[in-house]
């Protein structure tokens, strides 16, 4: 029986700076991956995520499902064979948290339209 061949990715964050590459089954999830990736993230970047919940995956233009596995994420097009797969990875901390974040930060603005017609 031939043995499962590894994936190998590396992850690409906001500032350019590369995170990987990490070799990964076929048959990882993806919400797997983003755990790996939370504890491999440099602890002196800007913006660091608080979970897997708060990455994004985009790989091709499209932002992978956590259900879905390595295997079923690779582009079959354009890889070269061996190839390491370069994928984008993106904080974005859930909305429950941004919206309680945006609450506090809130300053009462007086606002005041008014229309002249002529």
């Amino acid at each position: 029986m031939p043995e499962e061949e590894l994936v190998e990715l590396k992850f690409r964050i906001y500032d350019g700076s590369d995170i990987g590459p990490f070799r990964y089954s076929p048959a990882s999830t993806v919400a797997m991956v983003k755990e790996r990736i939370v504890s491999e993230w440099p602890k002196d970047k800007k913006i660091i995520p608080k979970g897997a919940n708060d990455i994004k995956l985009i790989n091709a233009g499209k932002v992978l499902e956590n259900n879905k596995t390595v295997g079923q994420c690779r582009v079959p097009f354009g890889e070269l064979p061996r190839g390491v797969i370069t994928m984008h990875a993106v904080v974005q901390p859930s909305l429950a948290k941004a919206k309680a974040e945006k609450k506090v930060d809130d300053v009462p603005r007086k606002s005041f339209c008014s229309c002249s017609i002529l």
